[in-house]
């Protein structure tokens, strides 16, 4: 098992997708996939794995483990916003499930972003920490864009119980599997 930092812009995939960076420029490990998946526009914690259970464990929608989420986002979230996400918020096609959401503060580990996202003087941004188990196609954009927020930057902070924890980007460090006394997917109940 495989925790990789993705960085910004690189394509969770394998196969080579020229000009853009993919997990095989930096992951030099045969037949590893990821268990689930991050957009180019996102940063953060990926899962990958050699055990086919574990993958679809960890991807299957009915067993979706919990992701923590830092987004920053352009303007300050009110409380209104922050329970709108809180109780699930329509978007195109279903409504998001529940969501675990608070404010906080800048992230202290956080690395650089390269690019740097845009900055407007006369615009604030803020920072809120969003846990989900789904994961549908953009979701937490899709979200924070709902209820006014676009999202300016997207890093996955963990994945059920696996962390970020001290890894820069483009780093990753071989783990072991959880022991099977609890299930992966009630991480971050507690």
């Amino acid at each position: 098992m495989i925790l990789f930092n993705k960085p910004y812009g690189v394509l969770c995939q394998f196969s080579p997708a020229p000009p853009r960076r993919t997990l095989k420029d930096f992951i030099p490990v045969p037949a590893v996939y990821a268990a689930g998946r991050l957009d180019a526009d996102s940063e953060g914690l990926v899962v990958l794995t050699d055990d086919g259970k574990l993958q679809a464990r960890l991807a299957d929608p009915r067993n979706k483990a919990w992701k923590t989420y830092w987004v920053q986002v352009e303007g300050t979230p009110d409380e209104a916003a922050l329970q709108a996400l809180r109780q699930g918020v329509e978007l195109r096609g279903f409504v998001s499930a529940p969501a675990g959401v608070r404010r906080m503060p800048a992230p202290s580990m956080l690395w650089p972003r390269d690019p740097p996202i845009r900055f407007r003087a006369a615009i604030p941004t803020a920072w809120i920490e969003l846990r989900l188990r789904e994961g549908k196609n953009r979701q937490v954009r899709r979200m924070t864009a709902a209820v006014g927020f676009p999202t300016l930057r997207l890093v996955r902070a963990s994945v059920g119980p696996w962390r970020l924890d001290a890894l820069q980007p483009g780093e990753w460090r071989e783990v072991q599997p959880p022991g099977w006394g609890r299930s992966i997917v009630d991480y971050g109940d507690s």
